[in-house]
């Protein structure tokens, strides 16, 4: 037997790869993460399959029931939300299994952040204005972040900061950028992208923060800082240049 974990996608049922979606299909057991991965996902589930809704358990109910698929020879489909190599607790999953020797496979899905910047209708890089995002989070709750990984490092280099599990301090991050970035930098959040109820906001760091609270954001948001974010006034890649001698497109050649 073997444990698939499947990233699902950021919320709708139809942004999952087709790979995840037959892995699913051909599980007699789900175990899935029911606060964030769509209903709909479930209809793929084959007659009669064992499904369990994770978000209620502890990690040690959850191995325990990977232990029992295991002890029965039943393939599991593991869904959890977005892409799994980021913010997705797979690496202590994927510990206690290679602890146990449990087989598993690791199936990518679309990251929130990408889903995101689609409801912006924004690629986060554009030539000489943006090329690096950064990726990153504030210490909460369930853990704080490591000592040198500040906004204030990352906005220094002037990178495009996609932040998340961070909407509820929204103001503090406000704070530490601005004076890096400048108060007319754009700025833009995205509510359950990919959701039926998805809400964008889009301002710059000096009005982005009103628009948060007045819609009573507290969870399920990305937030997103940078110049590329709306820009309009940038120089177009070199990749379809008519001047541009490539490999692939010797210069010269219609």
């Amino acid at each position: 037997m073997t444990i698939h974990f499947i990233g699902a996608g950021p919320g709708a049922a139809d942004l999952i790869t087709v790979r995840g979606r037959d892995l699913i299909a051909s599980c007699p057991v789900c175990l899935y993460a029911g606060s964030l991965v769509p209903q709909e996902l479930l209809t793929y589930c084959p007659k009669g399959a064992h499904i369990i809704n994770t978000a209620p358990r502890s990690l040690d109910e959850i191995e325990a029931e990977m232990i029992r698929a295991h002890a029965l020879g039943l393939d599991v489909a593991r869904l959890q939300s977005g892409d799994l190599s980021v913010f997705s607790a797979l690496a202590e999953q994927l510990r206690r299994l290679n602890a146990r020797g449990i087989p598993y496979t690791i199936t990518p899905g679309v990251p929130a952040f990408a889903a995101a910047a689609a409801a912006l209708g924004q690629e986060l890089t554009l030539p000489e204005v943006a090329q690096t995002v950064v990726l990153t989070r504030t210490s909460g709750r369930a853990s704080a972040m490591p000592p040198a990984e500040k906004l204030s490092a990352y906005a220094a280099t002037g990178a495009v900061l996609v932040i998340h599990l961070s909407i509820h301090v929204i103001d503090k991050i406000i704070a530490e950028v601005t004076p890096f970035y400048g108060a007319d930098c754009p700025a833009a959040v995205v509510f359950r992208a990919s959701w039926t109820d998805e809400q964008i906001f889009k301002g710059t760091l000096a009005t982005i923060e009103a628009q948060v609270k007045a819609a009573g954001l507290e969870r399920s948001a990305i937030i997103f800082i940078g110049r590329s974010i709306g820009a309009g006034d940038f120089r177009e890649s070199a990749l379809y240049s008519a001047d541009y001698d490539r490999r692939f497109r010797p210069k010269g050649e219609a």
